[in-house]
């Protein structure tokens, strides 16, 4: 969903109030991935939330939604490893431990390059990060929005301190299951000082492998994670669903059903669902929300069109999708019924 239209400056805009705005009959809107730092940068012209300015340009988004009634979580982002040196002023991309990422280029301000390998974060550069979390919360609140998401999932720095294969440390945010946890514990604890809980949310992708991710004890590791954020009392966890994804490289995929077992509250799932699959979950009570993505790119009336069984226009062409301007962003038009 990062979709590019925030500019070299990263502040949110008019089309990108419009685009959201669009999109309001949904029950719930998680906007696209936004860096909490500097440091969190990694895609070309995405959103941030760590300046005044960028706090301002969150405004013209959340003012053009207040009409609506519908809540808005702003995610909080930071790429760590996915990244470049060329978005840092030659300095390295960080991460938990020195680890490349092993895939296709990246697109960086300079052209398309090959991932570099990233700077392992210090103790005191976690807990700078940390408080960059923190501040990133803060200006979410002052921006007006509903809540925060904290963005674990699909290989950012978050799931890179999650997974085995991407943290190799020996300290206190390393090795053990609990020590692989403590970084998103500290985050959370950081938000939450920010936040009700019940006004922050989490993603996790326990079957992921984009970004070069997959380690063989995902399944220890995730079951792990559902179990302390079941003591947090969250608004929800969001979360890639095993079943949908269809598979994991290192072992049979996790199921919604599994992080149920072990957790209290609002489950969200999500990963390329039909109306049918998503309604599946609802029926079966794994899951309490389902997430859609791409089909609402392309279907800014997505809601009203599951509602009512009218057709949905594919997502055939992207061409346009990571551009500046409007095009391929807020010209995509509901469904009409003609009589």
């Amino acid at each position: 969903m990062t979709r590019g239209r925030a500019g070299k400056e990263r502040i949110p805009n008019e089309v990108m109030a419009e685009h959201y705005f669009q999109r309001a009959s949904a029950g719930l809107l998680i906007t696209e991935a936004t860096v909490v730092s500097s440091q969190g940068n990694g895609w070309i012209d995405s959103p941030g939330i760590y300046t005044d300015g960028m706090v301002e340009g969150w405004r013209i988004v959340t003012r053009k939604l207040e009409p609506t009634g519908t809540p808005i979580f702003l995610q909080l982002w930071h790429c760590g490893r996915a990244s470049h040196s060329d978005f840092h002023n030659g300095e390295l991309p960080v991460s938990a431990s020195a680890v490349k990422l092993n895939g296709d280029q990246i697109h960086t301000p300079l052209g398309k390059k090959d991932y570099e390998t990233p700077r392992p974060l210090t103790v005191d550069d976690i807990k700078t990060t940390v408080d960059d979390y923190r501040t990133a919360a803060a200006n979410a609140k002052d921006a007006g929005f509903s809540g925060v998401e904290v963005h674990s999932a699909n290989g950012y720095l978050i799931n890179q301190f999650l997974d085995s294969k991407t943290n190799l440390r020996t300290d206190q945010y390393g090795g053990s299951l609990e020590n692989k946890y403590r970084f998103l514990g500290e985050v959370m604890s950081a938000v939450l000082e920010i936040w009700p809980s019940k006004r922050v949310g989490v993603r996790l992708s326990p079957n992921g492998v984009f970004n070069d991710m997959g380690s063989p004890d995902f399944r220890e590791t995730f079951l792990h994670t559902i179990k302390q954020l079941n003591e947090l009392d969250l608004g929800y966890v969001h979360i890639m669903d095993g079943l949908a994804f269809g598979f994991h490289e290192q072992g049979e995929p996790m199921a919604l059903a599994e992080f149920r077992a072990e957790y209290n509250g609002i489950i969200m799932g999500n990963c390329g669902y039909t109306q049918e699959m998503a309604e599946e979950r609802l029926e079966a009570g794994v899951a309490d929300l389902a997430a859609f993505g791409r089909p609402f790119i392309t279907n800014p009336d997505l809601p009203e069109r599951l509602k009512h069984d009218w057709p949905l226009e594919p997502a055939e062409d992207m061409s346009l999708w990571y551009t500046p301007g409007s095009e391929g962003y807020t010209d995509y038009q509901p469904y009409q019924v003609y009589r």
